[in-house]
């Protein structure tokens, strides 16, 4: 996944994979929850919906599953036959005409590339592959400067063409891997499907990745947590409490996949211009947004770039903020952006 990523616990008694947790109240009479979980993109989610009037469980059950598979066999780098295998397959040159999701997703990709000036990008599997933190297998020794050049060669989102629905490759070798970005998407889609609907109060979880709007059971405001980032702790308790009202959250994390070598940490982030994990201290970065799409690229961006200039970015948009945890030896430094107070709340 590009920079791979993403690190939590929740009501649904199940352990995640990234940086948010999500926090439910006690059981209430005043309306009806309806929980659904399963499995998808490689982790498990979670949506809770929160209705006065009847729902039937079964049918909202198989239209999250369906929309989720949909998702899953167009952006899924692990199943062969995927939509975007398929691309990853296809020779250079050749005009790829692709879905109307994953055209979506792409025109988002693009945008974020742009925004961040290359932290995010599309394009790294090739690196994440090499240091062993992709689908090629795990490895316990850091690659040769050599590999890392010739890998560098095939890494650039820019180095793609976008058209109308059709994708193609400029250069040789080059692979798309839509991780860092997938979970959040998929948030998004099932909070439309929801909306559409007619419900108004839910929690959507992939992963650790959440969307949330309306009011939980009690008519409050939905409140989900951002994990202590620990080293060698699955479950490390909260960091932070944060409100969620009608926005999305996504964490990104390198204290869970690293391996160490003569003392030295190498960390799965991997920066696409550099060709090496980053050194910039930062554990993990927490985004709020509009959008979990928009969140959950952010998150994986910040933990690649400068935080004085991850934090300057978060600062110039508009209804998005972030948190950003650095570990210097033992002590850890949380970096805020101007407004993310205003979601916190105290323990």
């Amino acid at each position: 996944m590009p920079q791979t990523k993403h690190i939590k616990t929740s009501i649904f008694a199940l352990m995640l994979l990234v940086g948010t947790t999500l926090l439910l109240p006690a059981r209430s009479l005043a309306t009806q929850a309806y929980v659904f979980t399963g499995r998808t993109m490689g982790t498990s989610y979670a949506v809770k919906l929160v209705s006065a009037k009847p729902l039937s469980k079964s049918l909202w059950q198989e239209k999250i599953n369906l929309r989720l598979k949909q998702i899953n066999a167009r952006l899924s780098m692990y199943q062969k036959d995927s939509e975007l295998s398929r691309f990853n397959a296809a020779p250079t040159g050749q005009a790829f005409r692709v879905s109307a999701d994953f055209y979506q997703v792409l025109k988002q990709c693009r945008d974020l590339h742009t925004l961040t000036a290359g932290a995010w990008d599309g394009t790294v599997k090739p690196l994440v592959d090499l240091w062993g933190f992709g689908t090629k297998g795990r490895r316990g020794t850091p690659p040769k400067p050599a590999q890392i050049k010739t890998a560098l060669k095939r890494i650039g989102f820019d180095k793609l063409k976008i058209g109308d629905h059709v994708l193609t490759k400029t250069v040789p070798g080059i692979t798309l891997d839509l991780g860092a970005i997938a979970k959040g998407y998929g948030v998004d889609e099932i909070a439309r499907l929801i909306r559409d609907g007619g419900i108004e109060n839910y929690l959507v979880e992939i992963g650790g990745e959440l969307a949330g709007a309306g009011k939980n059971k009690h008519r409050k405001t939905w409140t989900v947590g951002i994990t202590n980032p620990e080293k060698g702790f699955l479950n490390s308790g909260l960091y932070k409490k944060v409100r969620l009202d009608n926005k999305a959250i996504a964490t990104s994390g390198n204290y869970r996949n690293y391996f160490e070598k003569n003392g030295q940490i190498y960390a799965h982030i991997i920066s696409p211009k550099t060709g090496y994990p980053v050194e910039n201290a930062v554990v993990s970065a927490s985004v709020i947004s509009d959008t979990c799409t928009l969140a959950d690229g952010l998150a994986t961006a910040l933990m690649v770039m400068d935080t004085h200039q991850a934090l300057a970015l978060i600062n110039s948009l508009e209804s998005t903020e972030c948190l950003i945890i650095r570990q210097d030896g033992r002590e850890k430094t949380a970096l805020r952006s101007s407004g993310f107070k205003t979601y916190e709340i105290g323990f």
